[in-house]
């Protein structure tokens, strides 16, 4: 036996690694000795269309307003400006199936992607302001109706894909959301799962969903599912065959980017109001110091569900705005073996992993 006194209580990282780090103990002091110097910084990591003429504005305390009249475009900052900067070719998303079907989307496929989605919902009639709802599970195309959501100006709500239809419908109902992004269904353990149907279910009761206009579906099972003309629509027939140039439009730094609710089990479920660039800044700084990521160099995996604030914060806009290459799982982590994570970690030769106590 191992004597416990033999065990480490710290593990300090070598003096190779720390020299090479992204940050230091001068960002603890830094950060004392002018907070909103220290904010300007960061925000200056990313492309603003209109600068700010004041960094915080605490007047109206506890509500805060970040970056007073800059304006910038959150999708803008994930995708345009590393395909402008000459790293088109880089993989931003190494996505991989349940069933082991495979993809690798590249900045300037994820571009014209967003791009298509954009143009597809403006033709929809869709407007800055309006409310998107994307119940989706773990594929390429969620991420792409997050950032085309931004792009617009829609604010969106991601609601997990395992909620029930009435956890749906109460999302839907609080938020006015006039589009609802989905899939037919959803592979878990092997079986696909219905989800298009939970949808249906979901806007048709008590009278049906009065602010949903159309249902957007993604083809992945290859489920049949129940069709609502004139308001269902396949994203195959319809974005896919959209134009892949999109201008984006820059929004002030305060514009609504997301909902995000609360579980609800203590209640009805309340609805968290995240806004742009106070936002932006902080999940690009965060995943820029804490993961320690190098652009072009890392592997980057945050195993979270994209349903959950830490998949938006460090599968989406996080990483993208740091020109992350990252791996995007859709299944359960023990399917259909308990080493299904680290086969996947050794196909893409993950650096950073970010899990969850519980895995």
């Amino acid at each position: 036996m191992t004597d416990t006194a033999d065990h480490l209580d710290a593990y300090p990282p070598s003096a190779e690694f720390a020299a090479a780090a992204n940050g230091d103990a001068s960002l603890y002091d830094r950060a004392a000795t002018d907070r909103e110097a220290f904010w300007a910084e960061q925000a200056g990591r990313l492309h603003w269309a209109q600068p700010w003429t004041r960094v915080l504005d605490w007047d109206d305390a506890p509500f805060a307003r970040w970056f007073v009249d800059g304006k910038l475009n959150v999708a803008y900052n994930c995708v345009d400006r590393h395909v402008l900067d000459g790293y088109g070719d880089q993989v931003a998303i190494h996505w991989e199936g349940e069933p082991g079907d495979s993809r690798d989307i590249t900045y300037a496929e994820l571009l014209a992607e967003v791009s298509r989605a954009a143009n597809y919902m403006t033709g929809l009639g869709l407007v800055a302001g309006d409310r998107v709802a994307i119940y989706m599970p773990m594929v390429p195309e969620a991420i792409v109706a997050i950032l085309a959501s931004a792009r617009l100006g829609l604010t969106h709500s991601v609601v997990f894909a395992g909620f029930s239809p009435s956890a749906l419908r109460q999302r839907v109902d609080d938020a006015e959301a006039k589009l609802v992004i989905t899939t037919d269904g959803q592979w878990r353990r092997g079986t696909a799962a219905p989800l298009k149907t939970a949808v249906d279910e979901a806007l048709s009761a008590d009278g049906g969903a009065k602010s949903v206009e159309h249902v957007l579906v993604v083809r992945r099972t290859g489920l049949d599912v129940p069709w609502t003309e004139g308001r269902d629509i396949w994203w195959d027939e319809t974005v896919s065959l959209a134009s892949p140039e999109h201008e984006a439009q820059a929004f002030d730094s305060e514009h609504p980017l997301f909902i995000l609710y609360t579980s609800g089990t203590t209640g009805k479920p309340k609805g968290i109001l995240h806004t742009s660039g106070g936002y932006l800044t902080q999940t690009s700084y965060t995943h820029h110091y804490v993961f320690d990521h190098k652009a072009g160099q890392d592997v980057y995996w945050c195993t979270a569900d994209i349903g959950w604030v830490t998949g938006h914060s460090y599968i989406v806009y996080g990483p993208l705005s740091n020109r992350v290459t990252q791996v995007v799982y859709e299944g359960t982590p023990n399917f259909p073996n308990e080493h299904r994570h680290w086969e996947i970690i050794e196909k893409y030769g993950v650096t950073i992993y970010y899990t969850a106590p519980t895995l």
